[in-house]
């Protein structure tokens, strides 16, 4: 058995069941845990540097999932090693009238990373076969399109260079209940909270079809999807971690090489008791 997360494999509807929110049998606890969390980080923040210098590539974080999965925390707990300069967070709410004037896509392709860059995108163009399914927003043949679309979207991305991962955080109904109950109960969460969490929360298993479908039809070689068990924040946090860690360390990503003339001469100039002029 892996004891990595596996991408879901392409025009395999994964299970998301209660149990498949649970922590992992083979992911570390407590102190041992904490200990992978931090090396993992620390990885990732060397990675992004070496990303940043070579310029070459960029990296797409997609991260989707029910209210209360995590999206924000995740963000938080497996960047805050990184260097903020080299990052970026775009969240997609509903799309502006302007954007509902253009294809579906217009607007995340202008928020795609450029190189160099960490792009993490909290929902996504994912919301237009998910929220405009379940919610019919779009007729039933329109968003039946949109899974070839958004493949064809995102081979381009890596043909030019971005690096596609993307994460469905998954929250067993209880969990979910807790959190938002919690969002409900504490001041400092209220803000969190819409009265729509509600009428998605009573659309549980239309949503969870959705999500199946979104990821057996576009979890490709090119741009995987993985589901991270969420209802235990640690080892969410660890799980994404971890795989995004693999994911750039398969990549060829070298660090750019001064001249060696060049270093000579700064080396002189640097050097004890050389006076500067200017």
């Amino acid at each position: 058995m892996s004891e990595h997360l596996e991408p879901v494999p392409f025009g395999e509807a994964p299970t998301l069941d209660d149990a498949a929110a649970a922590r992992p049998a083979w992911a570390p606890k407590g102190h041992d845990l904490a200990e992978a969390s931090t090396r993992l980080q620390e990885r990732l923040g060397e990675l992004q540097a070496a990303l940043y210098a070579d310029g070459e590539r960029a990296l797409l974080v997609v991260l989707q999932g029910r209210d209360a999965s995590g999206k924000d925390g995740t963000i938080r707990h497996v960047f805050s090693a990184a260097n903020p300069q080299g990052c970026q967070v775009v969240s997609f709410a509903a799309p502006s009238e302007i954007a509902q004037r253009h294809d579906f896509l217009w607007r995340v392709h202008a928020s795609v990373p450029r190189k160099g860059m960490i792009g993490i995108f909290n929902r996504s163009h994912y919301e237009d076969v998910l929220v405009a399914r379940v919610r019919s927003l779009v007729p039933k043949e329109l968003w039946e399109r949109r899974y070839d679309h958004i493949n064809a979207f995102e081979r381009l991305l890596v043909d030019e260079g971005t690096i596609v991962v993307k994460f469905l955080l998954h929250v067993s109904r209880e969990e979910q209940r807790q959190r938002l109950l919690e969002r409900v109960n504490d001041p400092a969460k209220n803000w969190k909270f819409r009265a729509g969490d509600l009428d998605d929360r009573a659309r549980w298993d239309e949503y969870t079809a959705a999500y199946r479908d979104a990821a057996a039809r576009c979890s490709t070689a090119w741009a995987p999807w993985y589901v991270v068990p969420a209802d235990r924040k640690k080892v969410r946090d660890w799980l994404i971690a971890d795989t995004l860690v693999r994911t750039l360390e398969r990549v060829d990503m070298r660090l750019p090489e001064a001249d060696a003339s060049d270093l000579a001469t700064w080396r002189a100039a640097l050097a004890p008791g050389v006076t500067d002029e200017r």
